[in-house]
């Protein structure tokens, strides 16, 4: 997401509707390259925010790591100590030994 939004960023990023009907799109559409977003305004009130494709996905990733961040808090707070199995018992159970791991990378997101 654009980084240090500040009140100058979002009052230069106002961009009222009457520059798409003056065929100024590609213009608009080059600022939002540059910027990353656009408040687009109508009658001086928003009514949609142009944002690139980059921004858009890193603000739905953000959304959806946040979800999971509530979702695993939500299952800590209700967590009772028989919920947990000893990383030994799940290694027995699966056939591993724990020098089988021992030069594994591994890569968690």
């Amino acid at each position: 997401m654009p980084e240090n939004i500040s009140f100058t960023k979002v009052i230069n990023s106002l961009v009222p509707i009457s520059r798409f009907n003056k065929g100024e799109a590609n213009i608009i559409f080059n600022e939002v390259k540059e910027t990353g977003f656009k408040i687009v305004l109508k009658n001086n009130t928003p009514m949609c925010v142009l944002l690139t494709p980059e921004v858009y996905e890193q603000m739905l990733d953000t959304v959806e790591e946040y979800r999971l961040f509530l979702e695993a808090e939500k299952r800590m707070e209700n967590a009772k100590p028989e919920d947990f199995i000893p990383q030994d018992k799940v290694l027995s159970e699966l056939g591993i030994k724990k020098t089988d791991l021992e030069n594994v990378d591994v890569e968690l997101e």
